[in-house]
This record gives C-alpha cells, sequence and structure tokens, in this order.
C-alpha cells in the first residue's frame, strides 16, 4: 500500500490519516499487548504486578534504543528517498541491520549486569529483585529480535509503509492472549513459568514479528538495489547511523530515567503505590497512541521532504499534526477524568491499588493536552538531523527540572504522594510552553533560512 503513498505531494490532512492511522492502531495493540502482560501478572500475585512494573524503566533500555535505531533508518532512508538516491537508501536498509544487531549484543550485556542495581534504586526487595529478574533476563537475552524489528520498521516507515508493523502488533496480540496463560499457568507438557511465562511467550511474538517484518522489506521497492554488499559493514554509513540514533537514544532513555525518578519518589509510599502507578501508566499510554502514530507520520513525511527541500511542507505538517494531537488528547484526557478508577479496577481487586492508580490517571488526564508538542517536536528536530535538540529537550523535561522540584516537594516539603503528580503536571507544562516558544525561533532562524537558500 505505501506505493499508493507520496510523501511528496500528497495533500497533508489526507496523508497524516493514511500514514498515522495504521501507526496509531499498531501502536494501540502493542499498548494492548502491555495491558494483557498486565493482566496476567495481576492473576499471578501483587507481588508480580509490582515487579512487571518496575521492570519498566529497565525494559525502556531496550524500547529507548530500538527507537533510535528505528528513528535513524526512518530519517536517513527518508532523505535519502526525498533526494532520488534509491542506491543510498538501499546501502541504509543493510547497514541499520547489522547495526541492529551489534547493539543488540551491548544492551543484552549492559541490562543483565545493572538489573539488579537499579531494581535496588527503586527500592525493591530482594525477594521482589529475584521475582522481577526472572522476568527481565529472557527479555534482555532476545533483545536482538527488537532491534532488527525496529530497523526494519524504520525501513518501512521511510517508504510510508506503516501497515505492516500494524499487521504484526495485532497478530502478536492476539497470539500472545493465548500464549501468556498457556506458559503461565501451564497447559499439557509445557510446565508453569509464573512471570517468565509472560517473557517467553513475549520472544516467541518478537520472533514471528521479525520473520514477517524480513519478507516485507524483502518484497518493498528498494529491493532491486539490495545486494550482499549492502550488508557488508561500512565506515560511512554507520557514521551517519551513529550520528542520528544515539541522541535520539539518549533521549528514550531519559523517558526511562523519568520513570526511573518517579517510580524512586513512588516507592516512598510501598510496592502497592508502584504496583497502583504502573497499572495507571499503561492505561494512560493507551489514550497516547494517536499523537505516537503522528510523532511517525511526522517523521516519515518530513524526512522525505527534507530530502526533497520542501521546507514549507514541513511547517504546514507541524502546525496541522499539533493541532489533531492537542484537541485529541484534549478529549481524551475528559474521558480519562471521569473514568479513572473504573479504568485502574479492570487489573486489579486490590482497594489500595485502584486508589493509587486513581490518583496518577486523574492528574494525567491534565497534563495530556500538552504531550503532542513533545512527540511532534521530537520527530520535526529527527527529520532534519537535528536530534541534539530532542536530546537537549528530554534532559529539561525529563530529568533535570522534574527531579529538582520532586526533591523539593517531596524530601524538603514533606509532600504527599499525590504532590508527586502534581509537581509533574507543573513540569510539563511549564516545558511545553517554552517549547513551542522556542519552535517558533527554530522555524523562523533554521528551516525558512534553508528554503530561501534553496531558492538562491
Amino acid at each position: 500500500m505505501y506505493k499508493k503513498i507520496n510523501l511528496l505531494r500528497d495533500p497533508i490532512w489526507p496523508l497524516l490519516r493514511k500514514v498515522t492511522i495504521p501507526a496509531s492502531i499498531g501502536s494501540l495493540f502493542q499498548t494492548f499487548y502491555n495491558l494483557v502482560d498486565t493482566y496476567f501478572a495481576g492473576k499471578i500475585s501483587p507481588e508480580a504486578l509490582s515487579a512487571l512494573a518496575k521492570s519498566f524503566p529497565i525494559y525502556f533500555i531496550i524500547i529507548a534504543i530500538g527507537v533510535g535505531v528505528g528513528a535513524a533508518t526512518n530519517t536517513l532512508i527518508g532523505n535519502s528517498i526525498g533526494e532520488k538516491n534509491e542506491k543510498r537508501a538501499s546501502m541504509f536498509v543493510g547497514q541499520s541491520f547489522l547495526y541492529a544487531v551489534f547493539v543488540s549484543l551491548l544492551v543484552t550485556y549492559v541490562g543483565l549486569n545493572i538489573s539488579d542495581f537499579l531494581l535496588g534504586l527503586m527500592g525493591s526487595s530482594l525477594e521482589n529483585i529475584l521475582l522481577t529478574r526472572e522476568y527481565l533476563d529472557i527479555i534482555f537475552y532476545c533483545t536482538v529480535l527488537v532491534l532488527i524489528q525496529t530497523s526494519l520498521n524504520g525501513t518501512l516507515n521511510a517508504q510510508g509503509d506503516t501497515k505492516s508493523y500494524r499487521n504484526v502488533l495485532v497478530f502478536t496480540f492476539f497470539l500472545n492472549i493465548i500464549l501468556n496463560p498457556i506458559f503461565i499457568f501451564g497447559y499439557g507438557f509445557i510446565p508453569a513459568f509464573g512471570i517468565s511465562g509472560i517473557a517467553i511467550a513475549t520472544v516467541i511474538c518478537q520472533f514471528l514479528g521479525a520473520t514477517y517484518l524480513i519478507y516485507k522489506v524483502y518484497c518493498c521497492k528498494l529491493k532491486k538495489y539490495l545486494f550482499f554488499e549492502c550488508f557488508k559493514p561500512k565506515i560511512f554509513y554507520f557514521k551517519n547511523l551513529i550520528f542520528q540514533s544515539v541522541p535520539v537514544m539518549f533521549s528514550m532513555l531519559l523517558i526511562g530515567v523519568g520513570l526511573f525518578n518517579v517510580l524512586y519518589f513512588v516507592g516512598k509510599f510501598g510496592d502497592l503505590a508502584a504496583a497502583g502507578y504502573g497499572t495507571a501508566l499503561r492505561i494512560e499510554q493507551v489514550f497516547l497512541l494517536p499523537v505516537i502514530g503522528l510523532n511517525t507520520a511526522v517523521l516519515s513525511i518530513s524526512s522525505q521532504n527534507f530530502g526533497a527541500k520542501n521546507y514549507e511542507r514541513i511547517r504546514e505538517l507541524y502546525l496541522k499534526a499539533l493541532k489533531f494531537g492537542c484537541s485529541f488528547m484534549t478529549l481524551a484526557g475528559i474521558i480519562i477524568y471521569f473514568n479513572a478508577s473504573y479504568l485502574i479496577g479492570l487489573f486489579t481487586e486490590d482497594s489500595n491499588t485502584i486508589s493509587y492508580g486513581t490518583i496518577y490517571l486523574k492528574i494525567a488526564a491534565m497534563i495530556g493536552p500538552i504531550y503532542p508538542t513533545f512527540f511532534i517536536s521530537t520527530a520535526l528536530f529527527q527529520s532534519v538531523k537535528k536530534p541534539i535538540f530532542s536530546l537537549y529537550l528530554g534532559i529539561l523535561r525529563l530529568t533535570a527540572l522534574p527531579f529538582l522540584c520532586l526533591w523539593y516537594v517531596i524530601n524538603i516539603k514533606e509532600g504527599s504522594y499525590e504532590d508527586i503528580f502534581y509537581t509533574l503536571l507543573f513540569t510539563n507544562w511549564f516545558m511545553g510552553i517554552c517549547l513551542l516558544m522556542f519552535i517558533v525561533i527554530f522555524f523562523n532562524s533554521t528551516i525558512l533560512k534553508k528554503k530561501n537558500i534553496a531558492k538562491i
């Protein structure tokens, strides 16, 4: 279907719809996938639910690296297609695949060796650490499958194909529903693995997803330029991938650091508080899906148009994506606020966990309308080869400002559990307003400047 999409010439609103909807549906099923894991963890025990919640900031290392690989692949291939250099685009296909494999080895090593330390910092007991490691170790050993998927998905997204990865996520969601109870509780000759069963089911799904995406890339329009030479390491292409991906990786890792920050302060109120927050966080992700889809759409469309020097089109895209994203999240926030307790209660019957989760979810509903500013701006920076701006944004929004504010509120002012999230409400809106002011300057000083140079 990507052949029917022209990222350089199709009208913006229809183009956003064609690219965003499949990406959003895919993200929806990815989130449903995580919610299924959360549901079954709750069926094991409250301790397993807490372990899964505390695993997320660490598991996010893999997600962050994967997003960096995928974004770099999308940007560099998209820029090359926009410049009508399909041979170079195909070289990036092969080099990105190799890059994903090499990086996965490093991530596996680091992840296996820092998990205990990070879990200890989050206030986990020895028993909870051991339980969490049962899940995390299996996930880290199979990091290569995740990174290969993100590399291949970046290749397809750069060509306007967001449907293939959507198909993967829809299929693996339903497969996960079948596999989770089998490996958690046992069935026939398969023993009960407990929380490890959640990880085993995930690995099987990732393997099948990676296999399908390899097939789709083999059939894409860049196929005619894909030769063995594309899969031999080339310094030039690796340098470009590193330059484009590393700031994105660190930007995404800062989300994990931000989650770790919050869990550090949440952990002061006990494991049930962490379980409530973790459950609410996964529910919040469902409502962020269209925004995540917009991020993918803006990155894919902007990358090709930047390569083709269509700078005014990039500006139009940004404004329309922002308008839709903020409007949607305002509506979503209203829905979340008035249904918070009910939504948390779908995943646990523990009254304390429900209470803790409801507090966060209601405040998150008020943060929601500003979230699109961060997602869409990040995609813009990546597509115009300014990923370092995403890193600066992440440092300020996710680590420096919230940590200082939370440290003051909780340790100096002796604030409550609820005060944690009111602090995040303030820091997000403050940074969002500052970012919008910067974007105006950025367009005037950078994008439009390039436009004038191109005319000369």
